[in-house]
């Protein structure tokens, strides 16, 4: 107990440098939560290592089995990807997070964080060093680059045949930077512009709660709620109460112009509003026609990430889960809850908003792929 207590502080010290360094080049609030590490979010780590260490292991898993005309038996067999490289800012959960995942999945690592985050991975990564030396794993296959990230990445990400796949999490130019040089496959953790429509027929109760709770329970997250759009049938019930909630925290609130009707103390929202990722105690508001608009509008200036809607009418429901694209769906529930651990994961590699093997959280069996695995008795072709 007592050499844990010690790591746990030679932690959180090394955290707060990386803090007051980010802090002193004017780093903005939405990174520096991003960045910090306390007990409280240290404990949550161990709690996900716990429950990834109680899940079953994926690789090996045989699955979709079948049998051709010919005899020949046919399965799928689930293996390691191989050798993952993960780009990442201000997030040294992640380096715990990847350690933790690949290890189980047997996948090998490549961690590249960000500077601003530098004395948090390497106390990180020297605790993960001497548990892979206590227990008897090559410290090889988790390797910590500390390299500096302009000038070496562009040439890491050139190194396809070492490498099997890249998975940036980060900004916008983190994510654009390596999407196009790099030579391998890559899963990117792009920015989340969430939404929540609230129905006609929705619970005004539930819905006030829910967007409050998307919205200021963490709102430097990606699946943090960034813009509500209400149906004009209810917009006058909903809204007056929705904006003296977020007042009272507070939150900005940028409103269309018939919301600023509504609610004239607000802030016009502009056309880029409706195309930011806020990170930040910041929310739009829209009044829209039906879900026809809600719907167009998640699609054309949302991120494909995280989508709510609140509605106790099941047709609507279903007619929303069969046009909206997103990674995760939420039907009167927090957007904040598109998270691996939640999901029970145990933790995730992060949130994929691409239309690949792995789409949202990504945990265990996502970072897994699979072979074909064709049983024969001499069978030819003829």
């Amino acid at each position: 107990v007592g050499e844990g207590a010690n790591r746990v502080t030679t932690v959180i010290t090394a955290n707060q440098k990386d803090l007051d360094h980010a802090s002193s080049v004017g780093q903005p609030q939405a990174f520096i939560d991003r960045l910090a590490l306390n007990e409280k979010r240290i404990d949550g780590l161990i709690e996900s290592l716990e429950t990834i260490i109680n899940l079953p292991d994926p690789v090996g898993e045989e699955f979709d089995h079948s049998t051709l005309k010919n005899g020949i038996k046919l399965y799928k067999l689930r293996v390691p990807i191989g050798v993952i490289l993960i780009v990442y800012e201000a997030r040294p959960n992640v380096t715990i997070d990847t350690f933790a995942l690949c290890l189980k999945s047997g996948n090998s690592c490549l961690l590249k964080g960000g500077t601003l985050s530098r004395n948090t991975n390497l106390a990180l990564v020297e605790i993960i060093t001497q548990a892979l030396q206590d227990n008897h794993v090559p410290e090889g296959f988790c390797q910590y680059l500390d390299l500096p990230q302009r000038e070496q990445l562009p040439a890491l990400l050139k190194e396809k045949d070492y490498i099997d796949l890249v998975i940036p999490r980060g900004g916008e130019a983190l994510v654009k930077t390596v999407t196009e040089n790099a030579l391998m496959p890559v899963i990117k953790h792009d920015k989340g512009i969430v939404h929540i429509f609230v129905d006609k027929e929705a619970d005004l109760q539930k819905s006030w709660d829910v967007c409050l709770n998307a919205k200021i329970n963490r709102p430097s997250t990606c699946n943090s709620l960034d813009v509500i759009l209400v149906h004009n049938d209810i917009a006058n019930d909903f809204i007056p109460t929705m904006v003296q909630k977020y007042k009272e925290i507070p939150v900005e609130i940028r409103g269309c112009e018939r919301t600023q009707k509504i609610a004239p103390q607000i802030t016009a929202a502009t056309a880029k509003d409706w195309d930011t990722e806020f990170l930040d105690y910041i929310v739009g508001i829209k009044i829209v026609a039906d879900l026809a608009e809600a719907t167009d509008f998640m699609n054309t200036h949302g991120s494909r990430h995280s989508e709510g809607i609140m509605t106790e009418n099941e047709t609507t429901t279903k007619q929303f889960i069969a046009t909206v694209d997103a990674a995760v769906l939420f039907t009167n529930a927090s957007t904040r809850l598109n998270d691996g651990g939640i999901f029970g994961l145990g933790a995730e590699l992060g949130i994929s908003t691409e239309k690949i093997h792995a789409r949202g959280p990504m945990g265990l069996r996502e970072m897994t792929i699979y072979k074909w695995i064709a049983l024969g008795t001499g069978q030819i072709r003829e």
